[in-house]
């Protein structure tokens, strides 16, 4: 599979260029016969299918991690500093030249790629496909941005609107339903073999079920009026159609690789075996042909390449970043009695991993004067700063727990820490976790399934104390945390459950530039890439 993909995203490369950053193109300027061979049109699809692969593999993570209470941002002495782009994230004073949230242009130059193939005369089946990433693209610019453009022209024109104008966030969102369940039929079943990181009928089902567990929060008034307490959702049952959709395919399971394995270097040779079935949307990366998964660049220890040997198990050939580290508050999630999802995060003392069995050994983690390694979980500042400075030196990079969830490879890491590692867009797990909210939250159960049962299937998936009651809301939010750590979930999470404005790390009332306006539950526009392209818009409320 690693051969497949990277055959078809090497045809795409050359069709990259033909994007467009500023959407005041006029739409009659698009392709209107679209390239007659199925290698030319394998090609062009394939710069829509991964058009937002590096940014997936890190600036996307950037944004969603550091914005949640997963992350936290540190600085040492001055370096990853980056004006203060991955702090202000942790602190939610995001600004409009953050780093971390310049790539809103990115998911339009993906829409319209997607309209050159839409308007044209390609064949249904890679019609139906431009259309359900240009929903995904959409939903990615509402949930991250708000208001958004839809770029559909049939669809501005029978409503009399501006495609180049951003429209209200509701009427995104009732557009982005109206497209997947338009063309989730008209879409293949398979997910893996060539269709491999490509949408699918489960993709389409996958993404209709998150929009409708959100619903409440893109069709409230304006992002800071949402109220969680008083949370209403008029498309519950929907939610829970859209699941069973994918759950009564009978196509998908947890197992039966354990946990651990899905996130590995390995994990396309894996589904490849049918030994992960967890996976409905994947984004494939691999170290040399599909670069751009870095989350090891930031998550690794900094002095990771004086550890002999690491605890990746080898000795690495690349310092770490480390300027994204777990927060005390999501280390402390990783306790249930065992719960394998607690080797997803070091804390303490470090052990070195076995990189086969991707478990930790009895042997421990040296740092480079010989000493064990043992990180602290109480991150402790030089000073009280939003630099969040820990010092340049062996007691600043011990500070923080790490993540080894997306475990790192050498043999990936030295070819400028890109790894092949690929992500999970929309997994299984998610699907059954969210028929379980909306059960909890007032669906009607289908299928003999009710919350705990679902909720359960997760728990003793992965060896960990089943409960016995029906989960409450707040339970099903604490699982989500363990389940879906470093998924890039939480943060739409923490909005959802109505704890985006919670105190925690450094993200804490009095602590310098630390922001708890509701209005920064969604991203600013970024200066360079949204407002100087797209002059007529208006920065996002609060910002």
């Amino acid at each position: 599979m690693k051969l497949n993909m990277k055959t078809l995203f090497a045809a795409g490369l050359a069709t990259l260029a033909v994007s467009c950053t500023d959407l005041d193109v006029p739409v009659d300027s698009q392709y209107t016969k679209y390239p007659g061979t199925e290698e030319a049109i394998v090609s062009k699809m394939a710069g829509i299918y991964f058009q937002m692969r590096e940014c997936f593999g890190r600036r996307y993570m950037e944004a969603q991690a550091l914005s949640s209470d997963e992350f936290t941002a540190l600085s040492y002495s001055g370096n990853w500093l980056d004006t203060y782009a991955y702090a202000n994230t942790s602190l939610h004073n995001f600004t409009d030249e953050c780093a971390t949230i310049d790539w809103m242009n990115v998911l339009g130059e993906g829409v319209v790629k997607a309209n050159e193939v839409i308007d044209s005369d390609a064949d249904p089946k890679y019609v139906a496909a431009a259309r359900a990433v240009r929903a995904y693209f959409t939903y990615l610019e509402m949930d991250n941005f708000g208001d958004a453009p839809i770029v559909d022209k049939v669809y501005c024109e029978k409503n009399g609107v501006d495609i180049t104008a951003r429209q209200p966030r509701a009427d995104v969102a009732k557009w982005i339903e109206s497209e997947l369940l338009a063309v989730a039929d008209q879409l293949p079943e398979e997910t893996t073999g060539e269709n491999y990181g490509k949408p699918n009928k489960y993709m389409a089902y996958g993404l209709l079920a998150r929009l409708y567990i959100n619903w409440p929060v893109y069709t409230a008034a304006s992002v800071d009026q949402y109220d969680a307490a008083n949370y209403s959702n008029e498309k519950l049952n929907a939610c829970v159609e859209a699941c069973d959709k994918i759950i009564n395919a009978g196509k998908f399971a947890l197992g039966p690789a354990a946990y651990r394995f899905k996130f590995a270097p390995n994990n396309t040779e894996l589904v490849e075996k049918g030994e992960i079935k967890d996976f409905i949307y994947v984004m494939p990366y691999h170290t040399l042909d599909a670069t751009g998964m870095q989350y090891g660049r930031s998550h690794s220890y900094k002095d990771i390449k004086k550890l002999a040997p690491s605890y990746y198990g080898t000795a690495m050939s690349n310092s770490g970043g480390a300027y994204i580290t777990v927060t005390p508050e999501a280390a402390a999630r990783f306790n249930l009695e065992g719960d394998e999802r607690n080797t997803m995060v070091l804390q303490g003392t470090v052990h070195v991993y076995d990189p086969e069995t991707l478990l930790p050994t009895d042997q421990i983690c040296k740092d480079r004067n010989g000493n064990p390694l043992v990180l602290e979980t109480n991150i402790k500042l030089v000073k009280q700063s939003s630099e969040l400075d820990v010092g340049d030196n062996v007691e600043g990079w011990r500070q923080g727990a790490r993540s080894v969830k997306w475990f790192v490879s050498n043999e990936d890491f030295k070819n400028g820490r890109n790894q092949s590692n690929d992500i999970p867009l929309i997994r299984y797990a998610d699907i059954l976790m969210m028929k379980a909210e909306a059960i909890a939250r007032g669906a009607s159960a289908t299928g003999g399934d009710t919350s705990l049962s679902l909720f359960n299937q997760i728990r003793s998936y992965v060896h960990a104390p089943e409960l016995d009651h029906a989960p409450s809301l707040d339970e099903i939010y604490e699982e989500r945390g363990r389940e879906f750590f470093d998924e890039n979930l939480r943060r739409m999470d923490m909005i959802r459950f109505g704890h985006f404005e919670d105190e925690y790390c450094f993200h804490k009332k009095g602590f310098e530039n630390a922001n708890f306006d509701k209005t920064h539950r969604i991203f600013p526009l970024h200066k360079g890439n949204q407002l100087d392209t797209n002059p007529k818009w208006k920065q996002n409320p609060g910002y």
